[in-house]
């Protein structure tokens, strides 16, 4: 369908304006399907109606809490329908909850063995290391304990 009452609708720079992204992005969701094809004026200029601000604010919120396009764009099916998408966007937000604790507990464990190699370091008077590691040969702890080299990464 060609529009031409631009004073109801949206240019793609107005509507990217308002929702705070750029005009490529919002030509991007527009490919990916995310974003109902624009109406067309009889000079091919996209056009998007009120609804297109709401849909755009519904995907950039959805990012912000980490879900991937294509899990916006089940929600949007589902939302298309008018049901509640209440249900599946428990079920991945429980996901993604899953996914940033086991990453917490992955940094947390990297951030042991990393405070663990600071405190075996000798400082500014340190000896060529042992190959293959970080520190040279037979370096106590910090606490003056063991003996341990540290492998390189």
């Amino acid at each position: 369908m060609m529009v031409d009452h631009v004073s109801e609708w949206l240019t793609v720079g107005r509507l990217a304006a308002r929702v705070g992204v750029r005009a490529d992005t919002v030509r991007y969701y527009e490919r990916e399907g995310l974003l109902p094809a624009a109406e067309r004026t009889s000079g091919e200029h996209r056009r998007y109606g009120p609804s297109a601000v709401d849909r755009l604010l519904f995907i950039r919120g959805a990012q912000r809490l980490g879900l991937r396009l294509a899990e916006i764009r089940e929600l949007l099916a589902v939302r298309d329908t008018g049901v509640c998408a209440c249900e599946p966007a428990e079920g991945l937000l429980r996901r993604h909850v899953a996914e940033i604790d086991a990453e917490m507990a992955r940094l947390a464990a990297l951030r042991s063995e990393l405070v663990g190699m600071l405190t075996r370091m000798p400082g500014p008077d340190c000896p060529d290391p042992a190959p293959g590691t970080w520190c040279p040969p037979d370096l106590p702890d910090a606490k003056g304990g063991e003996t341990r080299n540290v492998p390189m990464l």
